[in-house]
């Protein structure tokens, strides 16, 4: 990797989201690599690793650590985000690689820390004795009050853009682009269309059940297909309305709204549930009771 950069102003800065993304990348390779390696011992005795496994995960983050920060100056995630460490405690303005010190350190507070961490939960989880819960106590106010620093740091970074952890800060060490960033050229017009598709979309699922559409789609099939007046006896209406004017097949169980024609009593009764204003779809008539036909249809009469 390239150790010279140019001068520190002409670097871009590295944007809040690529640090994140950076670490992010750092965690997923370690748990990639412990996944990767305890999947060799599970045909032994369970918990075989468990009595070891903080000084195990040592080594492997030892081993990352020469090959990532101390050869090339970056993480895995900063290397694949085009970003290294830059030395912010060198007084020239030019990029500086990290110090050898800065690497051990940087070895000692993010592998150490956490080693010490993980045994030291070990070696007090069990015991009872006074003097090893003073001990415990301390090392609990410990790592508390270095939480407590990790998120004013956190803070901090969010509104500076500089340092996104603590050891970061501590040791001066700093992300900086490995090459020069060349403005992209974003085009917006499939963004645009996305936009206006989800606004209409979200038009649409406000809007359509305000519409009653069972009753549009009626008075538009009493539009297309009007039917002559008939006579107003029951006879002449049994005799000439031989099929429901909603499903247009034979009626079954007939009755009438008050108007001239049949309708099927589950065809009416359910979309006068549906809608209480529904009204007739081929005159426009009101519903003001469901009447079933006295004068039995037979279907003799439908087939003459």
């Amino acid at each position: 990797m390239s150790s010279s950069v140019g001068n520190e102003k002409s670097v871009n800065p590295v944007l809040r989201i690529s640090q994140l993304d950076a670490l992010e990348l750092n965690k997923a390779l370690e748990q990639l690599v412990w996944s990767q390696f305890t999947s060799c011992f599970h045909g032994f005795k369970p918990g075989v690793l468990s009595h070891i496994e903080p000084e195990l995960k040592a080594f492997l983050w030892l081993l990352l650590w020469r090959f990532t920060i101390y050869s090339k100056n970056a993480t895995v995630g900063q290397a694949i985000l085009n970003i290294q460490y830059k030395n912010n405690l060198s007084q020239t303005e030019k990029y500086q690689p990290l110090s050898k010190h800065q690497k051990l350190w940087y070895l000692i507070f993010t592998v150490g820390g956490r080693w010490l961490e993980e045994r030291c939960y070990d070696l007090f989880s069990n015991r009872q004795l006074q003097s090893f819960c003073k001990i415990k106590y301390y090392l609990n106010f410990g790592a508390g009050l270095l939480k407590l620093c990790g998120l004013v740091n956190f803070l901090i970074f969010l509104q500076k853009g500089t340092f996104a952890t603590l050891t970061e800060r501590i040791l001066g060490i700093r992300s900086v682009f490995c090459k020069p960033q060349s403005v992209r050229q974003v085009g917006f017009e499939y963004m645009n269309r996305e936009l206006l598709w989800h606004g209409f979309a979200e038009f649409l699922i406000y809007l359509l059940p305000l519409i009653n559409v069972q009753k549009l789609k009626l008075k538009i099939s009493s539009w297309c297909l009007p039917m002559a007046s008939l006579p107003n006896n029951e006879n002449t209406l049994a005799v000439h309305c031989k099929e429901c004017s909603l499903c247009g097949e034979w009626p079954t169980m007939p009755h009438t709204i008050g108007c001239l024609h049949v309708f099927c009593y589950y065809c009416i009764k359910s979309n006068y549930l549906f809608d209480m204003y529904f009204t007739c779809p081929k005159c426009g008539s009101e519903v003001h009771s469901l009447q079933p036909l006295k004068y039995k249809i037979e279907m003799t009469e439908f087939h003459a």
